[in-house]
């Protein structure tokens, strides 16, 4: 796996397919201590919700995200760049590709939670305009069978 993509142009976003689905699991393992399931990610596709990924060359995965559309918004339920491609700018091209499609579907606000752990997340959030609006107690699992407090930060469309 290549760890840098110079250049915007040579990526593409693509929906979540069957053939893709082990790639991005196993992204999803070793950028999380707690990393969703396939179960979820497959039911994520089943539900309609909207899977996209950012791929460069034929099969490296940059990054994806999983949003679910409400009736006035969106919630971002998963967002991940892969770890090599981490501290390159493509949060921001991620953001706002979910940001153009929550547009697209008449959404007024992004919705997301994020670990309070997660400072880095935070500030790419905060960056690209999202406010702190509250917070969920005990709301990730985290290790040793405790609960992490997730920040709700909100973006206006």
């Amino acid at each position: 796996m290549s760890a840098v993509i110079h250049s915007p142009d040579q990526v593409r976003f693509e929906p979540l397919t069957l053939a893709r689905l082990d790639a991005l699991l196993e992204v999803e393992r070793v950028a999380y201590s707690h990393p969703w399931t396939r179960g979820n990610f497959t039911d994520a596709v089943a539900a309609g919700y909207e899977v996209q990924l950012l791929m460069a060359g034929d099969d490296e995965l940059i990054g994806y995200f999983v949003a679910m559309r409400g009736v006035d918004e969106v919630h971002l339920l998963n967002f991940t760049v892969a770890p090599p491609h981490q501290r390159q700018g493509w949060a921001r091209i991620l953001l706002d590709a979910l940001a153009l499609w929550a547009r697209s579907q008449r959404a007024q606000w992004l919705w997301l939670e994020v670990r309070r752990s997660n400072q880095r997340a935070r500030d790419v959030y905060l960056a690209r305009g999202f406010r702190t609006v509250g917070e969920r107690k005990r709301y990730y699992p985290a290790d040793g069978g405790d609960r992490e407090d997730a920040i709700v930060m909100s973006l206006a469309l």
